[in-house]
């Protein structure tokens, strides 16, 4: 025949399937994944079974690791030698396995990563509870296969006593498939398992009341319930785990202690990740890191800075490392030849019905043994009744083979009946020896029938199963490791902040940041202030605001447009450095720009947000309110706070409680004082009402601010070239809304028109930035109480820079703020000036309902 007669064509593409296909195959069930009988993947069930067939048990000493590879590998598992040594020395580690199946001698690695030493110096042998695995496996009761080279046999599975698939869980990765299921505490299994022979029907929810959760070998808390319950009804799912970890006061300082990791967690690398954070800066707080753990247990010791938070600092680890883990559940298993994915309830059916299985095919084989007994039993029985005839047979006979058949036509015997008793010794023969022939007979008989009740009845035969399952619970049961932690959820952002003050400024050009208050150093009024912030040439420092690290913040646009924020997601900065812009923070349009910004504790208590109310102000005189729940729904694209005429702008918002006095100051120093129920609540898609007459074009409102009518606080007035005072609210008479007002203070040349006004007392400090970035931060009791009409008196100097006020902020003193060198101040400069009586008259105009104004938008732009 010709060579090319012996060459076969075939399509390249159905051969490359067919052969992936095989391998592929060949992977998922010979290798990656597990049975769902017995949890073992063949190279570990190959270790098991050819460790006990060695004689490599607990009541024998240990031997080599290379002997027990050399054994698997030449009878079993024809891989490397690192595979199956790797196999061996995973079921040796206690922090990896939940219930160890080997027990090893030797060094076998550690939780910081350490690789074992080599199998030539290590030595092993099986744990007991490693043996229930393999127990009455010679019984028949499991299917046996050829090895790879036909030589001997192996068991395709092993007949476990305990559910190792749950126990010990376990991880593999196959092709187009992976597993990875979590280890859990055999007690409960146990009782979970026994509870569901009891109730077939029992639900997942019922077989939660007995496994709590999964029980990792190095402890930790399970951190919230929601991931557990997923995986045990669908058999995926991703469970939070938590280190434990606890915090230890010492003299001047806090100490956080760690002794428990979550499962796979690398102590070594986890306390060297931690030590590069705290160098790069990215966790404050911490002074050292110290590993303390020795041969009684772990123990790493994060010592903290005097100053450190020891919760905060907790839950930044918490967040940043892997102090909290992830374990995602994907309970996948080899399930009749096929890989499938597995809830609770179905494992333990399966290995249910496995251990039924087991015990079914055990009885069948001990009834098949007994049954052989009691024929060989009743055979002798014969024979020693019949013994002078039996030994008048056997002598006369020639040889065994005659004897046995002599016996066997005299009496009416089987072969192995003859056998026996051909093979019977002469000490048999006495009267004693006869009495326990009919003993054991009449056991062996008992016997034979409690097998045979084994097999017709099935509640007899499960509870058999109940009692061997409770002889293990009882006999290697223990205690939970991993705790459950049932109220936690997810990341609660403010458990890693403290809720110090901070302010937050906005700059012209729309850069924003806070900075802690204590930045802001005070000073004596009159002085000249402090670098506040590096902003561009053309840029300053527009908008400053008080706020502590857990308030929300409803940011508003010039245009109406409202968007929520928290404070800690803001970006921290130096009270100089710039900050970032708020495009990147907000989706605000690139021709809008924030204005106004309130403060709120918590958006979700619904007292609050009913009993409460936004006031909004414009450029031109408009003032509506609005109730504070009309903006507790966060989204965000934000929503249409108030609708913005042309040429028109927001430029402040207040929070009230319904009860308020309202204030409004123009640029040319004059304000007015309303209640806030003479302006109706309207919705969102409003526009609002006149609040204030403007004196012309170039006239606009500068500032609102909401008081209560019985308020100890004072009204305070500050111009653009640095001048203020404050002056109480009764100097303010109530008018109705719509009028010009009447003077707040004397504006002149020298001090420039009003740019702000506020409420404040003797606890406050003012936080003045001017256009250039300059800061000065001042005590509000070093500005003595003065007359509405005064210019005041000079609160920053700035005519050395020949610059403006480009904002201001009240804030709470800090007693402890150290207070820098006086700077004197020209006291003529607080003389009241003479008050044209004209002047300060209140305009009142009427206001019609036709300055009221609402528009609606489609829904998309609400």
């Amino acid at each position: 025949m010709l060579d090319e007669d012996r060459i076969l064509k075939i399509d390249i593409e159905s051969e490359m399937k067919s052969a992936y296909i095989d391998y592929s195959m060949s992977v998922i069930v010979s290798r990656a994944l597990p049975d769902v009988r017995d949890g073992l993947k063949p190279v570990q069930r190959r270790v098991l079974y050819g460790m006990n067939e060695m004689g490599n048990t607990s009541d024998h000493p240990h031997k080599k690791s290379a002997n027990c590879v050399g054994e698997v590998m030449g009878k079993y598992h024809p891989h490397g030698d690192s595979s199956i040594y790797g196999t061996v020395v995973r079921m040796a580690q206690d922090w990896a396995m939940r219930y160890r199946l080997v027990d090893g001698h030797g060094n076998f690695g550690s939780i910081d990563g350490d690789g074992a030493a080599a199998m030539r110096y290590t030595e092993v042998r099986l744990e007991r509870i490693g043996e229930e695995m393999l127990s009455d496996i010679n019984s028949e009761t499991v299917d046996f296969q050829p090895n790879y080279d036909n030589s001997r046999l192996e068991p395709t599975v092993l007949p476990t006593r305990i559910p190792n698939l749950l126990v010990n869980g376990t991880s593999g990765i196959a092709v187009g498939m992976a597993t990875n299921m979590p280890p859990h505490n055999l007690t409960e299994s146990l009782n979970a398992a026994v509870a569901l022979i009891d109730d077939p029907e029992l639900s997942i929810e019922g077989l939660m009341h007995y496994i709590k959760a999964p029980d990792f070998p190095t402890g930790g808390t399970i951190y919230g319930y929601n991931g557990v319950k997923e995986a045990f009804e669908t058999g995926r799912g991703r469970i939070v785990i938590r280190a434990k970890a606890e915090i230890e006061s010492e003299a001047n300082h806090e100490d956080i202690i760690i002794t428990e990791l979550p499962y796979n967690v690398n102590r070594a690398e986890l306390i060297e990740y931690i030590a590069n954070l705290v160098n790069e800066k990215k966790i404050d707080g911490i002074a050292d890191i110290n590993d303390e753990s020795d041969y009684k247990g772990m123990r790493i010791v994060i010592r903290l800075k005097s100053d450190a938070n020891s919760n905060v600092v907790l839950n930044k680890l918490y967040k940043m490392t892997a102090l909290q883990s992830s374990f995602s559940v994907n309970n996948v298993a080899i399930v009749n030849g096929r890989p499938k994915t597995l809830n609770l309830k179905q494992i333990l059916e399966a290995f249910i019905a496995h251990r039924h299985d087991v015990v079914i095919r055990r009885t069948k084989f001990e009834l098949r043994k007994a049954e052989e007994r009691a024929h060989i039993l009743k055979g002798l029985i014969i024979a020693s009744q019949n013994i002078d005839e039996v030994i008048s047979i056997i002598k006369a006979s020639a040889n065994q083979d005659a004897a046995r058949q002599a016996l066997a036509e005299r009496f009416d015997l089987s072969e192995p009946q003859t056998a026996a008793i051909v093979a019977m010794r002469l000490g048999q023969l006495s009267g004693l020896e006869q009495d326990k022939l009919h003993a054991a007979y009449d056991e062996i008989i008992a016997r034979i029938a409690e097998l045979n009740l084994i097999l017709s009845d099935d509640h007899v035969c499960r509870e058999l199963i109940k009692k061997e399952l409770i002889e293990i619970r009882d006999k290697y049961g223990d205690k939970r490791r991993t705790d459950i932690d049932y109220m936690a959820g997810d990341f609660n952002a403010e458990d890693f902040y403290a809720d110090d003050d901070m302010i937050i400024t906005i700059s012209h050009m729309g850069y924003i940041k806070r900075t802690a208050l204590s930045e802001f150093r005070a000073q004596n009024r009159g002085g000249v202030g402090s670098r506040g912030s590096d902003t561009r040439d053309e840029d300053f420092i527009e908008h400053i605001y008080p706020a502590s690290m857990h308030n929300y913040l409803l940011f508003f646009t010039q245009k109406g447009r409202c968007y929520w924020l928290k404070v800690y997601d803001l970006p921290e900065g130096a009270k100089n450095a710039k900050g970032r812009a708020i495009q990147n923070l907000l989706n605000i349009e690139p021709d809008d720009a924030v204005n106004a910004v309130i403060r709120i504790k918590k958006l979700d208590d619904k007292d609050y947000v009913t009993s409460h109310n936004l006031v909004f102000a414009t450029k031109r005189g408009i003032i509506k309110k609005t109730s504070l729940e009309a903006y507790s729904r966060p989204r965000a694209n934000g929503v249409n706070a108030i609708i913005i005429r042309e040429g028109d702008q927001l430029i402040g918002v207040e929070l009230t409680n319904g009860n308020s006095e309202v204030l409004l100051a123009n640029r040319n120093g004059r304000a007015i004082r309303f209640p806030e129920n003479k302006v109706r609540e309207m919705g969102r898609m409003s526009t609002g009402v006149r609040g204030m007459t403007l004196d012309g074009d170039d006239d606009e409102v500068v500032g609102m601010i909401c008081m209560n009518a019985d308020t100890t606080n004072n009204v305070m007035v500050i111009s653009e070239k640095g001048y203020g005072k404050r002056s109480p609210l009764e100097d303010y008479r109530v008018t109705n809304r719509g009028g010009k007002g009447v003077k707040t203070i004397n504006v002149t040349e020298k001090t420039g028109k009003l740019v702000a006004i506020d409420a404040v007392n003797d606890d406050n400090d003012l936080v003045i930035i001017n256009k250039s970035g300059i800061t000065l931060r001042i005590k509000v009791a070093d500005i003595r109480v003065q007359g509405r009409a005064t210019q005041g008196v000079r609160l920053i100097n700035l005519e050395k820079r020949n610059d403006e006020i480009a904002s201001v902020c009240c804030v709470d003193s800090d007693p402890e703020e150290e207070i820098n060198e006086n700077v004197l101040v020209d006291e003529s400069e607080q003389t009241p000036i003479p008050v044209d009586i004209e002047e300060i008259t209140d305009i009142d105009e009427p206001v019609d309902d036709e300055d009221e104004f609402t528009e609606e938008l489609p829904d998309d732009e609400q």
